[in-house]
């Protein structure tokens, strides 16, 4: 065997060797890799309260007063309804409330002056007729106790008496219901109706008042809907308002994960879009129900995973924090 042979034979083991070796430690990175423990990510989802602005009258978007982006005060004016069958109703609503006014003023002031007067005079009249009628009587029945007048006569002159005395009784009775005016059961209902009228005054008035939509909290405008001039319905959504400072976030967890996410319980979580991690702590936990997705371990009979519900809130306020950012908790 000369030289070149026995280095090729040498450089043949060498690269047989090389190669065993490699094989060795690819098996050994693959072991390590299949053996070590399996990390389970939860992935949740930023969440924040958002209010939706909506008005009780339907009409036309006379104007926006914010634009989508914009910070905003409770109680400011976000947009104006034009609504003219409600400005008619209010018309008419008042015009009703004017005649119940008028109304209740006759039935507390009663009859005029001049009505009582007539009255009055009416009275004084029969008074004198009795006065009379009660004279000529007496005189009948004396004479007729003496025997110069029939019964007749003296009992024509007894009912002339009564019917005069029956007059008078009347006359004062009228004159007594013009003095005091309208019955109390009349002066009653007439307040009622116009009571009755002012409410109906004061329901168009708060839906006047609904023309105007205003931030029911601070935050910002997240979203509007029509556009200026559209018409819009009642009930129907115009803006939503979000208030980033009251945010939390949602995981869904599977029950074999959720020893150490109980009420109370803080943590960390990695927020992608931030790029840092936020403390988080566990306000609401809840079974998802069962829509939720299941995990089957019978197969190992051993047995099925539920998935719940998993709510935290930030312990503080998180500057950029946005409702739809992903949240990475490696359990």
């Amino acid at each position: 065997m000369n030289i070149n042979e026995k280095i090729t034979g040498k450089n043949k083991m060498l690269l047989v060797f090389i190669a065993v070796i490699a094989f060795l430690g690819g098996v050994a990175l693959l072991g390590w890799y299949f053996l070590q423990p399996n990390v389970e990510i939860i992935q949740g989802q930023v969440e924040a309260t958002e209010v939706r602005v909506a008005g009780k009258v339907p009409g036309r978007i006379l104007a926006l007063k914010v634009k989508e982006g914009d910070a905003v005060q409770k109680g400011d004016t976000l947009a104006v309804v034009d609504s003219p069958e409600v400005v008619a109703k209010l018309e008419q609503a008042q015009a009703v409330q004017t005649a119940a006014q008028a109304q209740n003023a006759k039935a507390a002031k009663g009859a005029r002056e001049e009505q009582i007067a007539a009255a009055e005079a009416l009275w004084q009249k029969s008074k004198a007729g009795l006065l009379i009628a009660e004279k000529s009587y007496q005189r009948i029945q004396n004479l007729f106790d003496q025997g110069v007048v029939s019964a007749q006569k003296c009992d024509e002159a007894k009912a002339n008496h009564d019917a005069a005395k029956a007059t008078e009784q009347a006359a004062l009775s009228q004159y007594r219901m013009a003095k005091n005016g309208a019955e109390k059961e009349d002066r009653l209902s007439a307040e009622a109706l116009l009571n009755q009228a002012r409410g109906v005054v004061s329901e168009v008035q708060s839906y006047m008042h609904e023309a105007y939509l205003t931030a029911p909290i601070s935050g910002e405008i997240s979203e509007i809907f029509p556009k200026e001039g559209e018409l819009v319905g009642a009930g129907a959504p115009v803006m939503n308002v979000l208030d980033k400072t009251d945010a939390w976030v949602v995981f869904n967890v599977r029950e074999d994960l959720l020893h150490t996410m109980t009420i109370g319980s803080v943590f960390k979580a990695y927020i992608p879009a931030l790029g840092k991690d936020i403390t988080l702590t566990v306000y609401y936990l809840k079974d998802m129900g069962a829509y939720a997705a299941w995990k089957a371990t019978k197969i190992n009979g051993q047995y099925d995973l539920k998935t719940f519900e998993v709510k935290a809130r930030p312990d503080t306020y998180v500057e950029g924090l946005y409702p739809g950012m992903s949240a990475i908790i490696n359990h």
